[in-house]
């Protein structure tokens, strides 16, 4: 028997270790859909792997939870901005029946314990190629939440292109590692619906560079939400001529390792409420009750790393994640036919 450790790189704070049988391997795709490095409370069972919790730095201090309705000047000084949580944006009785719906469609195993429903076209973010594929629009029975966003002034000319339900539950370990979501096709508005439990979504300020993700593209197109509202998007008949500004240095990071994005922590804390802000220890915690309905934007899209860590699901736990395009895919051909198979409902 030996040990291996994986660490983590996005989340430094977190170590993770695990013992595995010598005839056992994680190199391999798993019955219970765990690949490569991931594995799930189902797979670390059946090889033999004792995944350890992750383990936190001790200074508690560097862990900030966000509150839905007070004062948030500690995250601020962190940088943190670009997030609208919604309560209750459903009712009580319209979780019960969705849920029921959602559960009378087919699940998909995925990685690390999760299971998914996806409903939108097939995209290779390498290669940046992107298939309708049998993308024939959306559940009928969801249809009224897409509709409910024009309620949102945030959302407004939201149109949804991809619509992935995932489930979380403790019995399987359901994880989702640090990343940010695709910036090629992906458009700055992240949408996510919260179902059956509280959870948190876990956010750490992303310190490598433009090659992942896509993000170069993202100075390329013009920023959709500007100062708190929605200034481009050619549905609703919206233009803006500027890209979003990123708040780092991203060329002096990759030369020296650094991470620069509290310029004027100074100005912003004067009484030194926050401290040891190094960008590599600490993290932001946001919490989302049932019901409620998350939007990720500007500096929280693009500049922060999210991720659902296995200790904080307690309960079964669904969400439905919602993506628009990117402007340049919105008056491509390949864009017109997304939209024509999005406006389906079944």
């Amino acid at each position: 028997m030996f040990i291996v450790f994986f660490s983590i790189k996005p989340f430094s704070c977190i170590c993770y270790y695990f013992q595995i049988q010598t005839n056992k391997t994680m190199n391999t795709t798993r019955p219970c859909g765990c690949k490569g490095h991931r594995s799930c409370a189902v797979c670390e069972a059946d090889f033999g792997i004792v995944g350890a919790k992750p383990v936190w730095l001790d200074n508690k201090d560097r862990i900030y939870y966000y509150d839905l309705g007070g004062d948030n000047l500690k995250i601020e000084t962190l940088g943190l901005s670009g997030l609208q949580v919604i309560p209750e944006f459903i009712s009580k009785e319209e979780e019960i029946a969705l849920v029921k719906d959602m559960d009378a469609l087919p699940w998909d195993k995925s990685q690390s314990g999760r299971r998914k429903q996806n409903y939108g076209p097939k995209t290779n973010f390498k290669k940046k190629k992107v298939k309708i594929g049998e993308f024939k629009g959306f559940p009928q029975t969801t249809k009224y939440i897409q509709d409910r966003f024009s309620t949102v002034d945030l959302l407004a000319g939201y149109r949804t292109v991809e619509q992935c339900s995932i489930e979380y539950t403790p019995e399987t370990g359901s994880s989702i590692d640090p990343h940010i979501d695709d910036c090629w096709i992906w458009g700055e508005r992240i949408v996510q619906l919260n179902l059956l439990s509280s959870t948190y979504l876990a956010l750490k300020p992303y310190t490598g560079n433009h090659d992942r993700y896509n993000l170069k593209d993202v100075e390329s197109y013009p920023a959709t939400i500007h100062n708190g509202s929605v200034v481009h998007n050619p549905v609703v008949g919206k233009l803006f001529d500027k890209p979003y500004t990123f708040s780092r240095n991203y060329n002096q990071q990759e030369k020296t390792g650094a991470h620069t994005y509290i310029e004027n922590n100074e100005k912003k804390d004067p009484e030194n409420k926050v401290k040891n802000t190094d960008q590599s220890e600490f993290m932001v915690k946001i919490p989302l009750p049932p019901r409620s309905l998350l939007i990720m934007y500007g500096n929280s899209r693009y500049e922060w790393e999210h991720a659902v860590l296995r200790q904080d699901i307690s309960d079964r736990r669904l969400i439905i994640a919602y993506r628009e395009l990117t402007p340049p895919y919105l008056p491509s051909d390949e864009g017109v036919e997304i939209l024509e198979q999005a406006n389906k409902f079944w």
